[in-house]
């Protein structure tokens, strides 16, 4: 399998059809949203051993907005560039505007790449599903993480 991009301890690479299930396996873990995990999307990281350490994808909408979603790296392999590695590379594949949602405390990881927060009025369709949605949760009796909706142009 061709690598895509590399350091000493690990190595990107196109995923296919048989690292499916380590995908969800990976999403499920670090628990961010399980939707729309199509493999053919994800850019995986893998350690020397060619075990799936983190993985990414460029994921389209049907308003025609795309979201860089599914960042997700296993807890041992955190701090070590790998999360950097899979966004320098899906920002590359796709230099246009994308958006993407995350966790508040990880806006200032996102800055760093040119994501700004978009308030709600400047949200794709999808995106302003979204945040209704997590803005019920409260009411359900769900304690929901502060989401923020990003963009880079």
């Amino acid at each position: 399998m061709e690598s895509l991009s590399s350091s000493h301890e690990y190595s990107l690479r196109q995923a296919n059809a048989s690292d499916a299930a380590t995908i969800r396996q990976i999403i499920s873990r670090v628990h961010i949203n399980p939707t729309g995990l199509t493999w053919q999307r994800f850019i995986l990281a893998v350690d020397r051993q060619g075990g799936i350490i983190g993985c990414g994808q460029l994921k389209p909408h049907s308003d025609g907005s795309i979201e860089l979603a599914s960042i997700a790296v296993l807890p041992d392999w955190r701090g070590m560039g790998v999360a950097r590695t899979i966004i320098e590379h899906l920002l590359e594949q796709h230099p246009g505007r994308l958006y993407l949602t995350c966790r508040a405390e990880l806006g200032p990881l996102y800055q760093k790449f040119g994501f700004q927060v978009v308030n709600r009025a400047e949200m794709p369709p999808y995106f302003k599903r979204l945040s209704q949605l997590v803005n019920l949760l409260p009411r359900l009796g769900h304690k929901p993480d502060n989401m923020l909706v990003m963009r880079k142009n």
